[in-house]
């Protein structure tokens, strides 16, 4: 029998960690090596199956993430950017597969990760969904096809709790089209749009913002030309693609070298 890899993942008792521990637990591939809480949090020293439902595992919540990572083979982080840094940092020392799903970096915060990925494999995108990954390989390759006559624009919806905008996903969408241009999004992302803006300038990228209800996530690459529209589309409705998607990122990064990755080499879209 195959050795499973072993997984730690962090921030288990939110949404997104039980819903890791959920569709890592039922891989025959893995395991959860470690549950990692901040320090002071309730649930630390208590039995994750006992509040996590269907889990099987008798791990108990931690706060110690060096010990969860001296066992384990792989990290899934979904937290913020300053913890997933120091957590970058330390996947780097204990050689361990860093998967990281948050977003908000900040550029000094990116070089960081950057750093540390010299000594491990890290694997971060904006969204681990497979369908967004896709759909991201296909804006970066419409944009390379057609020229400034088209103009770009990226309109993403979500719930009413979300905190940044645009979402992290739509700017990886940015980056895609701008990539396709031969660009930076930093030279080519439109400001936001509010008054007498003036006529629409044909190289930049425009980002549409929504915000409402329980949306889960949708995300469109528009680009409009004279008398025809092209739309790529991706609607989320089911948060367990993300937790599906950092599983497939985990078992790729396991047999890759060291360096910073994202889920478009996963899916060898590149």
């Amino acid at each position: 029998m195959a050795k499973k890899i072993r997984i730690t993942i962090v921030g288990a008792s939110g949404r997104m960690g039980r819903m890791l521990a959920s569709v890592v637990e039922e891989d025959q591939d893995l395991e959860i090596s470690g549950l990692i809480e901040v320090q002071g949090h309730f649930l630390i020293g208590k039995l994750a199956n006992k509040e996590i439902s269907g889990l099987k595992s008798n791990l108990e919540f931690s706060d110690d993430i060096e010990v969860a990572l001296s066992v384990s083979d792989a990290v899934i982080d979904f937290t913020n950017p300053e913890t997933s840094v120091s957590i970058a940092k330390l996947a780097a020392r204990y050689h361990v597969v860093d998967v990281i799903g948050t977003t908000g970096f900040s550029q000094q915060q990116l070089k960081q990760i950057e750093k540390s990925a010299r000594e491990t494999t890290i694997i971060r995108a904006g969204n681990m969904s497979l369908g967004l990954n896709i759909l991201t390989g296909l804006a970066r390759k419409v944009s390379e096809a057609l020229d400034l006559d088209f103009d770009a624009e990226i309109i993403e919806m979500h719930h009413g709790k979300k905190v940044d905008a645009p979402s992290g996903t739509a700017l990886m969408l940015g980056e895609a089209v701008a990539d396709g241009r031969g660009k930076c999004l930093d030279d080519l992302k439109e400001k936001p749009r509010d008054g007498i803006v003036g006529p629409r300038k044909k190289e930049k990228i425009g980002f549409s913002v929504i915000r409402g209800g329980d949306i889960i996530g949708n995300h469109s690459v528009m680009f409009a030309g004279m008398g025809e529209q092209i739309i790529l589309q991706h609607n989320a409705t089911d948060r367990r693609i993300f937790a599906r998607g950092a599983v497939k990122a985990v078992k790729w990064g396991i047999t890759a070298s060291e360096g910073e990755y994202s889920m478009l080499d996963v899916l060898n879209l590149h």
